[in-house]
């Protein structure tokens, strides 16, 4: 890393448990499969280790939280600072009576089952791509249902190593979004849920993701919805009055389905879904989404929203 300060950074860190590398390129790690390095890629052995690792690191040093990948571009010039990424310390589910605690780095759908089989309501996660901490930090969302519905706390560590509890209103749930400070990392949460039959909630869930793939490009590399709907949603997160107006319409009205660039796509089965249709780069997809959005504004002057996060540097060939 030649000059670079952070070259330095295992030197001014405490033993870690966890794994940390220079350099790790972060394209594997996301859905799309675009993105540069990042300096540093920490992943934690399990909440103490990430703790350790969080209060010995340098204030100045950025750090971005790296999920599944699933709502993400990583820009080709890759993501400055220290990269933190969750794993198998943090993906217990455990049921807890009516109520359900799981690890950041539970995958949604596992979380869903896990419930359903305890005859407990949480069938939304099921087609929601990601991780807990990710849906957490988004207040995700499906049907009309969304993680400020049925959080009970978080639990998280701060950029200064601190462990916190914080409850719905500390989080500041919206639409998609959270008040989570940035360098804080989600490491559990609590749900709860309405009881059911165990056997009707999996089939519920088996008919949203029979939905789902009739409608959603599923078998495809993409990162789920791009854009928000326009019409938004109310400050609790649930849908507005006027929740008609929806992205994929304005994107398909103003001449976008299937619109190309390089290996970027507007995926003709589902025109609000990016997609890597082979040897895509970042830069080609977000470029790509910015050409949607000035059609979509000169066609219905319709400003709309990225819902796919876009972190990290452009390639300096650019």
């Amino acid at each position: 890393m030649g000059s670079d300060p952070l070259a330095d950074l295992p030197a001014a860190l405490p033993p870690l448990r966890g794994t940390l590398t220079a350099r790790r390129p972060l394209a594997d790690l996301t859905w799309l499969r675009v993105g540069g390095p990042a300096d540093w890629l920490f992943q934690p052995a399990d909440a103490a280790d990430l703790a350790t690792f969080l209060t010995a690191l340098p204030g100045d040093v950025p750090v971005f939280v790296l999920g599944l990948g699933s709502n993400l571009i990583v820009r080709d010039g890759g993501i400055r600072g220290v990269v933190i990424r969750l794993g198998r310390g943090f993906n217990t589910i455990a049921v807890e009576g009516g109520r359900l605690r799981a690890g950041a780095a539970a995958p949604d759908a596992r979380v869903a089952e896990a419930a359903a089989a305890a005859g407990i309501d949480l069938c939304f996660l099921r087609t929601i791509p990601g991780a807990i901490g990710g849906a957490v930090r988004m207040n995700a969302g499906c049907y009309g249902r969304y993680v400020a519905d049925h959080l009970v706390e978080a639990t998280a560590i701060t950029r200064a190593g601190e462990t916190v509890r914080l409850a719905p209103a500390d989080l500041g749930l919206g639409y998609r979004a959270s008040r989570l400070p940035e360098g804080w990392v989600i490491t559990e949460a609590l749900f709860e849920g309405q009881r059911a039959d165990p056997q009707a909630l999996a089939a519920a869930m088996a008919e949203q993701l029979a939905r789902r793939d009739a409608t959603q490009p599923t078998k495809e590399r993409t990162a789920g919805s791009t854009f928000r709907n326009p019409s938004g949603a109310s400050s609790t997160g649930a849908p507005s009055e006027n929740h008609a107006l929806k992205a994929w319409a304005v994107i398909d009205a103003a001449g976008m389905r299937g619109a190309r660039l390089g290996g970027a796509v507007m995926n003709a089965m589902h025109p609000n879904f990016l997609t890597n249709a082979g040897g895509a780069t970042a830069a080609d997809l977000e470029g790509l989404g910015e050409e949607v959005r000035k059609r979509v504004l000169q066609h219905s002057g319709i400003s709309l929203e990225w819902e796919i996060r876009r972190v990290g540097e452009p390639s300096p060939d650019i």
